[in-house]
């Protein structure tokens, strides 16, 4: 068993990792974003989980807002951006399904 307090503070955190499946945790300022048109996981699916904040996801061209309580699945190797449009903190709580970065939060190459 692995147990960690998530606190959300600022920028991109992997909280825990098992074998097949890591958790991180992600704050965007407001205004910020996160990704942009080349930014894709080439190895793995990413479900995040809106915990506070509002946003703007934009996956291969099409938007989704979000807001919290929003749980979005982005597809492996889906081309994707997560953007802070509302005046607090936006956090999240992101799954990797194989593990998509180490633990000093850099990506991994698909298959890794």
């Amino acid at each position: 068993m692995q147990y960690k307090r998530l606190r959300f503070g600022k920028g991109f955190r992997v909280a825990l990792q098992v074998r097949r499946v890591q958790a991180a945790e992600m704050v965007i300022a407001p205004g910020d974003r996160e990704g942009g048109p080349d930014n894709r996981h080439r190895g793995a699916e990413q479900w995040l989980y809106v915990v506070a904040g509002s946003g703007l996801a934009i996956v291969e061209g099409r938007r989704q807002r979000l807001g919290p309580g929003s749980l979005l699945v982005i597809e492996r190797g889906e081309r994707h951006e997560i953007r802070n449009t509302g005046r607090t903190l936006l956090r999240t709580l992101n799954v990797y399904s194989p593990p998509a970065y180490d633990g000093d939060g850099e990506p991994r190459a698909a298959g890794a």
